[in-house]
């Protein structure tokens, strides 16, 4: 499992949107990975999902046969989050970036600003001449770019870069509307086109009232998160639980059942694609929800892991959720699947 995982991962490392496609029996799993690395296959598989063979809901697609469950869960890659300029905005926005989930790439030309000792949470800090950033950086259409730079010029060679290649879901410049219109026009009078241009937030932020780099920081992130949640939520939206797929691919093989939530109705507590991994004794890594709930599937996972092949399993919380002061009184179906079969059972 943790080789599977460990394939998925490096896919979305790379800027590939990928799925994990698992065929169940009483057997037990294969599990194969499919990424947009092969476009012909990724291709098929898209329309294998949409032919109405599958059963969809969000980013996770079912077959219930009688051989068995296919299931198919679909990924994004993590969002970066690319920081031109190493001054002191950057610094807070870095921070809060990490917070929200963002790999956080921070590129400046000065020694003393763009070093891992002055950005600890940044994942990668680049420190070369912003002329040969795009040398340095391939820019994805799922990257949300912030330029932050010290002057107008590098703002320019920034924005020219990043204008010559994919268009990225978001791109902010910040600076007066002096300085932006100067730069804005001057990239007109080379021959970029006027709507590119007008895709560019400039100046950069929600308009808040910010005045302190912190206050600025959050400004960017409100207008990013805007645009990642209200614009691009249908693009963005379609993935499963990727921080468990982290941990699959380091320790995935600690686990003996792995449940996924395949659909939802109602109001319940995860989505579809949550997920979680647990051992016989219990432990668990991940959520599906907790709560009686959450009890109850782990209590069926045991028997998976003891038996074998998986189970498709329905909690439905909706009769205990006025009585137990629940928040939630949906139902949710999660397939069950044993990862392995613990030596002391034998």
């Amino acid at each position: 499992m943790r080789e599977c995982y460990g394939k998925l991962l490096t896919q979305l490392q790379k800027g590939f949107r990928a799925a994990m496609i698992t065929r169940l029996d009483a057997t037990g799993a294969v599990k194969t990975v499919c990424s947009e690395e092969t476009p012909e296959l990724w291709a098929r598989l898209l329309a294998d999902t949409e032919t109405g063979a599958f059963v969809t809901d969000g980013p996770v697609s079912h077959a219930e046969r009688e051989d068995g469950l296919t299931v198919v869960e679909f990924y994004t890659p993590k969002p970066r989050m690319l920081i031109f300029g190493g001054g002191h905005i950057a610094l807070a926005l870095t921070k809060m970036a990490k917070m929200t989930d963002f790999h956080v790439v921070v590129f400046d030309d000065r020694p003393m600003y763009a070093n891992p000792g002055r950005f600890p949470e940044a994942d990668e800090v680049i420190c070369d001449d912003f002329s040969r950033a795009f040398d340095r950086i391939r820019v994805r259409e799922t990257d949300y770019a912030v330029i932050v730079t010290r002057g107008h010029r590098h703002d320019t060679e920034c924005l020219e870069g990043i204008l010559r290649g994919a268009a990225p879901a978001y791109t902010g410049m910040i600076g007066s509307r002096r300085r932006v219109a100067i730069v804005l026009k001057q990239l007109e009078r080379q021959g970029h086109r006027t709507d590119a241009l007008a895709r560019i937030h400039t100046p950069i932020g929600l308009r808040i009232g910010a005045v302190t780099p912190a206050e600025i920081s959050v400004s960017i992130l409100s207008e990013i998160i805007q645009v990642k949640r209200l614009e691009r939520g249908a693009i963005e939206g379609r993935t499963s639980d990727v921080e468990i797929v982290e941990w699959l691919a380091r320790r995935g093989d600690e686990a003996d059942a792995l449940i996924t939530i395949l659909s939802t109705q109602g109001s319940v507590p995860r989505e579809t694609g949550a997920k979680m991994a647990m051992t016989y004794e219990g432990r668990t890594v991940g959520t599906i929800g907790g709560g009686c709930a959450e009890s109850d599937v782990t209590a069926r996972a045991r028997t998976v892991i003891r038996e074998g092949g998986y189970a498709l399993f329905t909690a439905d919380m909706s009769d205990t959720a006025e009585d137990d002061g629940m928040v939630c009184g949906g139902a949710m179906r999660v397939m069950i699947e044993r990862a392995r079969k613990p030596a002391d059972l034998g």
